[in-house]
């Protein structure tokens, strides 16, 4: 059905475009009470059609986020967004809410068929964090590290069945092996989970006791991941089907390794590229020098050019971090000039010459010039 051709939705529910939340809650259980089609056999595609006109409506308007957008857009900016009530036990579970609300079961209708009896919904398992420190080297390079993980897992003594070995088990009579509890209400067949057995249809004669009739117990398993070159503060690695064991069946969860870099002594990170400060004397500032200086892959070499300033930055290329994504940063090497604090009669006489001749010429001093060389030996 095309945007244009829906009604309203506020109008299909009966309330008013500025509802509270509990009315349109309210709307929706009435509307669904009178066009469920168990209830109009002889009108059943007209009540199919209404039925999923209210379920469309209601899961619209009860979300605030999609209420908002249709209420700015209308039926245009809800595109691939709408729930689909083509299937009513999907709308069962969507809602199992608001059918709760009014008959105090679980499930309404049979719960949409999905489960047959005795056999309780397999649940996929919980998510697990890990955090983990590295150093700033290992973080650089990149790492393979071993994680000693706690989490629950089936109890190997009873298989996860929760009962003592040999004891077996017995069907619950409370829903005769069902897992479900089934009552008429009118012309509605209402299902709900049984409490005695939760849904599985047998009970424990004797509980394990490994495990204590849970099924469940908390081991220390330890697995290797492999750490990417490059990784930073607050990066997380998942690692697929290490965490939580699902249960009754179901898939395991996933593990979440959040990383944490200690800072470098000497280097100073920024994203990929790395900055360094590295001290520099007078005489290398002015005559230029070549100075050993420090990366990640060992010392290098570094010309300095006469007549250098402070704070002049040098860059080499691809000497910095390598980028989890792809490429590698630099290394960006900031030179600074450093001033004696004390000066022997020798250095006191020198800088006095300097600074007169500097100052009588006014002029930059000629590198070959017997003082500069005579500065540079003191000071290199």
């Amino acid at each position: 059905m095309s945007a244009a051709s829906k009604k309203d939705y506020y109008q299909v529910l009966g309330v008013a475009r500025d509802a509270a939340a509990d009315q349109i809650k309210s709307a929706y259980r009435k509307a669904a009470m009178q066009w469920h089609p168990d209830r109009n056999p002889e009108h059943k595609s007209e009540a199919e059609h209404r039925f999923r006109e209210a379920s469309e409506a209601y899961s619209v308007l009860s979300d605030p986020q999609k209420r908002a957008t249709y209420d700015r857009y209308g039926h245009a900016g809800l595109s691939g967004q709408v729930f689909d009530a083509s299937n009513f036990g999907s709308i069962f579970e969507e809602f199992q809410d608001v059918f709760g609300e009014m008959f105090g079961f679980q499930d309404i209708f049979g719960g949409g068929g999905r489960r047959r009896s005795g056999q309780p919904r397999a649940q996929r398992g919980a998510d697990m964090r890990y955090d983990l420190k590295l150093s700033f080297e290992d973080a650089a390079e990149g790492v393979k590290t071993k994680l000693k993980i706690p989490r629950m897992e089936d109890c190997a003594a009873c298989h996860g069945t929760g009962a003592k070995p040999g004891s077996g088990m017995e069907v619950c009579q409370s829903c005769k092996g069902r897992g479900q509890l089934h009552y008429q209400q009118g012309f509605f067949a209402v299902s709900r989970t049984c409490p005695s057995c939760h849904g599985a249809g047998k009970i424990i004669k004797e509980s394990c006791l490994e495990c204590r009739g849970q099924g469940r117990i908390e081991r220390a398993r330890t697995i290797e991941v492999s750490i990417p070159a490059g990784v930073d503060n607050g990066m997380r690695l998942r690692v697929p089907g290490e965490g939580e064991q699902g249960s009754n069946g179901g898939v395991p969860g996933d593990l979440y390794v959040f990383i944490e870099v200690k800072e470098h002594a000497f280097f100073e990170r920024r994203g990929a590229d790395l900055y360094c400060n590295v001290p520099i004397t007078v005489s290398q500032a002015a005559l230029g020098a070549e100075i050993i200086i420090p990366t990640m892959s060992g010392d290098e070499k570094l010309t300095i050019p006469e007549g250098t300033q402070p704070g002049t930055l040098f860059r080499r290329k691809g000497k910095g971090l390598p980028d989890p994504h792809g490429g590698k940063g630099d290394l960006y090497v900031n030179v600074r000039v450093t001033i004696p604090s004390k000066l022997t009669k020798e250095q006191k006489a020198l800088f006095e010459q300097l600074h007169r001749v500097v100052k009588a010429e006014n002029r930059p001093v000629e590198r070959n010039s017997s003082f500069f060389d005579k500065v540079k030996d003191i000071f290199s």
